[in-house]
C-alpha cells in the first residue's frame, strides 16, 4: 500500500506521539509499503533515526507569524522557504518552543479553522505538495488537532482519511475559555470528513469517543508499539545496589514527587537502604521549577547520593538506563493515554508498578509485566516497593511476563499489523 502518514512535531521535546508515528512509519516501511511521513510545525524529535520527510509544513514560525501579523499572511511562498528550512526550525525548537496550551487557545482555534483560519496559506502549501506527489491509497492524520486538514485533502486528493486518537484532551482541557469550547466544536465538525478514526489503546477509544462525540463504530483500535527487539533484557549484577527507576517527562502529572517521597519514607523506616532512584526524561522550560524544588526536598532529606536525575536519554543511553533497572514505576495523577516507556522498560525484563489508571491499566493486564496500584495512594505503592525488592522470584516472574508479551501484543510490526488492517478495508471500500 501507499500511506501517507501526517505528524506534529512538538518542538525541542522527545514527544510520544512522534515516536510512536516514527515507529509505526519504519515498521510499514520494512514490511514492503510506501510511506510519506510529513512533519509539520517542526522536525520531529525521536529517540532514534527519523524517516520523516526533510521539508517541514505549517512551520512553527510561519503560522506564528501569520497568527499575530497580516503582512505575513500574503508572503510569497518563496520567500517563506527563508523561515521554514528544517534547520532553523531545529534551532528554535532546540532554544524551548512555547507548547503550554494555556498560551495556545487563539493559535489553535486558528489552526481548526482550517482555509476559514489565518493559517490559509499553509494550508494551500501542503495541499499543493501532496498533489506534485505519488497518490496515495489513504491518508492518516496523526491527530484530532490536525483535523482540520481532513475536508481539504479529502477534496483535493480524493482518498480515505483516517484521524489517529493519542490523548489530544490533554491538551484541550487546558485551554482557557471560550478556546477549548470552540476547539472542540471544530474538531467535531471536522470529524464528518474523517472515514475512520485509529486510537492507541482501548482506554483511548472509550474516552475520546465519548469525548469528541465520535460513533465508537467509528473507531479501530491500534495498540501502540515499540522495536521491542532493541529492548534487551539483560541480567543484573548481584553486587549493583537495588535500584527503582522512572524515565519520562518530568512534570507534576507523572507523579515523581510522588515516587521520591516514597522512597525518603521507606529510607526513614530502614526498608531501603543501600538502594537508588534513578529518574531521567525530557524536562520543558515550563517544569524546570517543579525539578528544581524536587532537589531542593532531596537536598534536604540527604538523599542526593541515592536520587538522581540524568537528564534527557538518546535512544541507545535509555536502553542500558532500563537494564540497569530493577523495577519501574510511574505513579501518574493523571489518565495517561499512552504511557511507552511502560512497554519499552517491559521489554527490557523490568517489572512495572503503575498508577490503576488510563493506558497502564491495560498494559499491565494484557502484559503481566507489573503490578498496578491504587492513584495517589503513597501507602499502596511504598507497599509494593517493598515486597518487590523482598522477591527476587517474584520480580523475575514478572519481568518474563512483560518481556514476552510486550513483543507479541506491543511490537512495531504488530502495530503494522492492525493498521494494514484499517487502512486495507478503508481502500476496498473507496472503489
Amino acid at each position: 500500500m501507499r500511506i501517507t502518514s501526517i505528524t506534529a512535531g512538538a518542538g525541542g521535546m522527545y514527544c510520544g506521539s512522534c515516536i510512536r508515528d516514527n515507529a509505526l512509519a519504519k515498521a510499514l516501511l520494512q514490511r514492503g509499503h510506501e510511506v510519506l511521513l510529513v512533519p509539520l510545525y517542526t522536525p520531529p524529535r525521536t529517540d532514534g533515526p527519523s524517516v520523516s520527510e526533510q521539508r517541514v509544513f505549517f512551520g512553527g514560525i510561519s503560522v506564528y507569524l501569520e497568527q499575530y501579523s497580516r503582512l505575513f499572511r500574503s508572503t510569497p511562498w518563496m520567500i517563506d522557504r527563508l523561515w521554514e528550512s528544517p534547520w532553523l526550525l531545529r534551532a528554535v525548537s532546540q532554544r524551548g518552543v512555547q507548547t503550554q496550551p494555556e498560551q495556545l487557545g487563539e493559535l489553535t482555534v486558528s489552526i481548526l479553522e482550517g482555509q476559514h483560519g489565518r493559517q490559509r496559506k499553509e494550508f494551500d502549501k501542503l495541499v499543493h505538495w501532496l498533489k506534485t506527489q505519488p497518490i496515495p491509497d489513504v491518508i492518516d492524520i496523526s491527530n484530532s488537532i490536525l483535523i482540520s486538514l481532513a475536508p481539504a485533502l479529502k477534496k483535493a486528493i480524493e482518498r480515505p482519511i483516517c484521524c489517529t486518537l493519542q490523548g489530544e484532551n490533554i491538551f484541550l482541557d487546558h485551554l482557557s475559555e471560550p478556546y477549548r469550547s470552540r476547539a472542540l466544536s471544530l474538531i467535531r465538525e471536522h470529524a464528518q470528513s474523517v472515514d475512520r478514526f485509529i486510537a492507541v489503546s482501548d482506554y483511548c477509544a472509550g474516552y475520546m469517543a465519548e469525548y469528541l462525540q465520535i460513533p465508537g463504530a467509528k473507531i479501530d483500535v491500534v495498540p501502540l508499539g515499540i522495536s521491542a527487539d532493541e529492548f534487551t533484557p539483560r541480567l543484573r549484577p548481584s553486587d549493583q545496589p537495588f535500584t527503582v527507576g522512572y524515565l519520562g517527562r518530568i512534570a507534576p502529572e507523572k507523579g515523581i514527587h510522588l515516587l521520591c517521597d516514597a522512597y525518603h519514607r521507606l529510607r526513614e523506616q530502614n526498608e531501603f537502604e543501600e538502594c537508588r532512584l534513578e529518574l531521567a526524561g525530557y524536562l520543558g522550560p515550563e517544569h524546570r521549577g517543579y525539578l528544581e524544588g524536587l532537589t531542593r526536598q532531596i537536598a534536604e532529606w540527604d538523599l542526593q547520593n541515592e536520587i538522581h536525575y540524568r537528564g534527557p536519554l538518546e535512544f541507545e543511553d535509555k536502553v542500558s538506563f532500563f537494564q540497569e533497572l530493577d523495577l519501574f514505576s510511574v505513579p501518574a495523577t493523571y489518565d495517561d493515554p499512552k504511557g511507552l516507556a511502560l512497554l519499552e522498560a517491559m521489554a527490557c525484563g523490568v517489572p512495572v508498578i503503575a498508577a490503576n489508571r488510563g493506558t497502564y491499566t491495560e498494559f499491565i493486564q494484557r502484559t503481566g509485566g507489573g503490578v498496578l496500584v491504587p492513584p495517589e495512594d503513597p501507602a499502596s505503592l511504598m507497599a509494593e516497593l517493598v515486597r518487590l525488592r523482598n522477591d527476587d522470584a517474584g520480580r523475575a516472574a514478572l519481568g518474563q511476563s512483560g518481556s514476552l508479551a510486550v513483543r507479541e501484543h506491543y511490537s512495531a510490526d504488530a502495530m503494522a499489523v492492525r493498521a494494514l488492517d484499517v487502512y486495507s478495508r478503508l481502500h476496498a471500500g473507496s472503489h
